[in-house]
């Protein structure tokens, strides 16, 4: 984000703001959240409670960041659709497999910040998401709570499953049909490694 000075009749400069273009900000989310799908694929809350409170409020604000990284991306979904087109080398069978892949993705993410949000509802105590933000009002409803635990926890998995099968549709199309599908989402300075 930078800052430009641009001169208005009447006043001197005024500072607005520049936002980066779209697929560079959608980069930056896209590789911010790799880290943290792995983390929450490998680390359950119970492997964290074990090392005390501070490790659990850790967990939990990685936790925030990506529910707001879910939605921030979900949010630029609906407002301008998807980013990512089908390249021209894609057969027909891979462009209906690129389009249902991302949107799959993306509806994922969204409906796992929609579980968790659930899960705070119907949860017994006030949970709070790294202990600055109050998930939902606690409804104390146990039977609703389990149930959407194991929605929950499944759809996560299965969304884990979708980003794997996602990178290697992606790794396909790079080494097999040599369209540079990874260059478009990659950052510059690795692009020398592919």
């Amino acid at each position: 984000m930078k800052l430009l000075r641009a001169p208005a009749r009447g006043f001197p400069m005024i500072t607005r703001l520049k936002f980066p273009h779209r697929r560079s900000a959608l980069k930056v989310l896209h590789w911010s959240m790799v880290p943290l799908l792995i983390w929450f694929i490998l680390v359950t809350p119970a492997d964290v409670l074990p090392f005390g409170p501070t490790a659990f409020r850790i967990h939990s604000l990685l936790g925030l960041v990506f529910v707001t990284a879910c939605l921030l991306w979900t949010a630029d979904y609906l407002r301008r659709g998807l980013a990512s087109r089908p390249g021209p080398k894609l057969p027909p069978w891979a462009r209906h497999v690129h389009q249902w892949m991302h949107k799959a993705l993306i509806w994922g993410l969204f409906g796992v910040a929609l579980t968790g949000f659930g899960l705070g509802l119907t949860a017994p105590r006030l949970f709070m998401a790294g202990d600055l933000v109050p998930v939902a009002p606690p409804l104390n409803l146990p039977r609703a709570h389990d149930l959407i635990g194991k929605i929950h926890i499944y759809e996560f998995y299965l969304l884990a499953a979708i980003a794997g099968a996602h990178a290697l549709f992606h790794l396909w199309r790079h080494l097999r049909l040599r369209d540079n599908a990874l260059r478009i989402m990659t950052p510059k300075c690795l692009h020398r490694f592919l």
